[in-house]
């Protein structure tokens, strides 16, 4: 008995993980990973003026017609975000992402997103 007790909090303290701070912008993964942006940023698609005039509007085509997904770009790093629909309403802004991250996966578990003030 006294070792699944042992077990069951060792387990659980290897599952709790605290919250990180992250400064960056909410973009799409196509422009942030280079698929098709040779500089990571929206302005080689802005170019076209077919898909809008902003970094939110290239970051939301990019996500509904070219299978992208956002993502929280932090100077050279990128950050798959697990709320798709919160990082949505934050498309092309400069935010600060509070959350838990999975380093293996490069992947936020977002708590909170809020703009940069």
């Amino acid at each position: 008995m006294k070792c699944w007790i042992v077990f069951s909090v060792l387990a659980l303290a290897t599952t709790l993980t605290h919250a990180t701070t992250f400064r960056g912008e909410i973009g799409d993964s196509s422009c942030a990973l280079n698929v098709h942006s040779l500089s990571r940023s929206h302005e080689e698609m802005l170019k076209n003026k077919s898909i809008g005039s902003t970094a939110a509007d290239c970051a939301r085509h990019c996500v509904a017609h070219l299978g992208s997904s956002f993502v929280l770009v932090v100077k050279k790093d990128v950050y798959r975000l697990d709320d798709q629909k919160e990082a949505e309403k934050w498309a092309g802004q400069a935010v600060i992402v509070t959350g838990e991250l999975d380093a293996k996966k490069s992947l936020i578990v977002v708590k909170t997103i809020q703009p940069v003030k």
